[in-house]
């Protein structure tokens, strides 16, 4: 079996691998949520962007194809009327015109503004936000989508299908590609110039960005991790120490300080104060498992004390009747059996009595209350103990009310007790004697039962403690029976634990009287 120090630590080390997993477990969870956001953002601004030149190069194309001059041109070269864009600027007919200049000085996605013939009035332009890409490339197109210049790229047999219900298609072989490609149906469609088809990119500049154009942008998400794993710390901190309390309470048997109260209003603060609680019900719960061995031990250790010498006795009374002589003499055999009847009646009694001890002895007893009938109760008290009475010549009587008594108590305790006290009058009193047992209704809704014998009594300074476990008083009542002092000391449990009171009293004509009283249940 290891060291509780050794196990402790083998806890530490597991405790600090469930820290490691749960700020795994954030991290993954954060990654999760972070990189579909990002794809997604991500996507969202290639295809603004796409669709931003898309409508850029439509625009770029119909704003050509509008020019004076066009199609002439375009039917009668088309390879140099795709190859040759206009530059932006005076022209050979005049200013404003759109001319044929050098390749590269056309403008660029990011320099498109409002397009048609005014585009040359007002003030200068201010310069582009981004860098100056390569002007859009123009290819002409048959009726068929066959390229009239053989280096034009060829073009998907699904854009026929497209334009025939558009004027203009996109087509595009990827979303984050930058690469941008429109198809425009002009209204030549007899000519080499029926389709137009211009190529652009998204490279360039900012046309329908709506992210920045440098990764800056995912510093905040950055952040956002660091913040998160900044923040996991002290719960992972409080949960190791959490943890650590509540091995270090079962290492010791949950007989140590138990686990501390996180004072924070929080989850891990609701947590602790479950583990307090948990740990102070196991706690009591080991503390009642240690009383009821305790009990049963002492439970063992006392019947096997107390019932050996009745049983002793009893076996000498009963091996007597074996002798002869005894057998001869009829007074000696009555009275052998007499005595053997008295030890058989006497350990009985110290059985049950036991038996109660069992359950009063503990930290927390169990009473079963229910409504008890007092005149019930001292009926069959009586009868159980009218043979031993009668052979030993005592007389037994009882007065109870006609109206029932009852009483809130646990049925066999209560009867247990009043039936040690009638037990108690018969045992040692003297031959020849009386008994009774009166329940009467107090005001107050109060009850009383009064057990009187005429025996010897008891003297004034042992009144006290004849409730004492293993008290007797056997010279002050001259008792020719031994006994173990159990029964007036459970009758005075008993009424402790039922909150009723237990009096004994020396009677001016002779005898003990003793008085149990207590709350009554209204009649009815």
């Amino acid at each position: 079996m290891p060291a509780p120090g050794s196990a402790h630590g083998e806890r530490g080390g597991a405790d600090g691998e469930d820290g490691v997993r749960l700020r795994a477990r954030l991290v993954v969870a954060t990654v999760a949520v972070a990189v579909p956001m990002v794809i997604g953002l991500i996507w969202l601004d290639a295809r603004s962007r796409h669709r931003a030149a898309e409508d850029a190069l439509v625009r770029i194309t119909r704003a050509r194809l509008d020019e004076p001059g066009a199609r002439a041109r375009c039917e009668a070269d088309p390879v140099g009327w795709s190859r040759g864009p206009h530059r932006h600027g005076p022209g050979p007919h005049g200013p404003g015109s759109r001319g044929p200049g050098p390749v590269g000085e056309g403008p660029g996605p990011d320099e498109l503004g409002p397009l048609g013939p005014d585009r040359d009035e007002g003030p200068p332009r201010p310069p582009p936000l981004g860098p100056r890409g390569a002007p859009p490339r123009f290819h002409a197109h048959a009726g068929d989508l066959s390229a009239v210049d053989p280096a034009a790229p060829p073009l998907p047999a699904s854009v026929r299908a497209a334009l025939a219900s558009r004027d203009w298609v996109a087509v595009a072989p990827s979303t984050f590609a930058a690469d941008v490609t429109v198809a425009v149906r002009t209204d030549w469609p007899a000519g080499p110039c029926a389709i137009i088809v211009t190529r652009g990119t998204t490279t360039p500049g900012f046309l329908g960005a709506l992210l920045p154009a440098s990764p800056i942008w995912l510093l905040p998400l950055v952040a956002v991790l660091a913040m998160v794993m900044l923040a996991i710390g002290p719960v992972v901190r409080r949960i190791r120490r959490l943890t650590a309390q509540v091995q270090a309470a079962a290492a010791t048997g949950f007989t140590g300080a138990g686990v501390a109260l996180d004072p924070a209003r929080d989850e891990v603060g609701d947590l602790s104060r479950a583990f307090a609680a948990a740990t102070g019900e196991v706690r009591r719960q080991l503390t009642a498992r240690d009383d009821r061995e305790r009990v049963l031990r002492e439970f063992l250790a006392n019947t096997t004390h107390d019932t050996m010498i009745p049983l002793t006795v009893l076996g000498q009374h009963l091996a007597a009747l074996r002798d002869p002589a005894v057998r001869a003499d009829p007074a000696q055999v009555e009275a052998k059996v007499a005595s053997a009847m008295d030890e058989a009646h006497y350990l009985g009694a110290l059985i049950h009595n036991l038996g109660v001890a069992a359950r009063v002895d503990v930290a927390e007893p169990q009473i079963e209350r229910s409504p008890v009938d007092l005149g019930a109760l001292v009926a069959r008290v009586l009868a159980r103990h009218r043979p031993i009475a009668s052979e030993r010549g005592i007389e037994l009587d009882s007065g109870v009310p006609e109206a029932p008594l009852r009483i809130d108590a646990d049925l066999t305790m209560i009867e247990q007790a009043v039936s040690n006290l009638v037990y108690n009058a018969i045992r040692y009193n003297r031959r020849g004697g009386h008994v009774a047992v009166v329940v009467d209704r107090l005001a107050g809704d109060r009850f009383v039962v009064r057990v009187l014998d005429d025996g010897p009594g008891i003297a004034e300074a042992e009144l006290g403690r004849l409730v004492e476990r293993g008290f007797r008083g056997d010279a002050a009542r001259g008792r020719s029976t031994g006994g173990h002092g159990l029964g007036l000391h459970i009758t005075h449990t008993v009424a402790r634990l039922h909150g009723f009171a237990l009096a004994f009293d020396n009677r001016a004509e002779g005898g003990l009287e003793v008085t149990l009283m207590g709350p009554a249940l209204p009649p009815g």
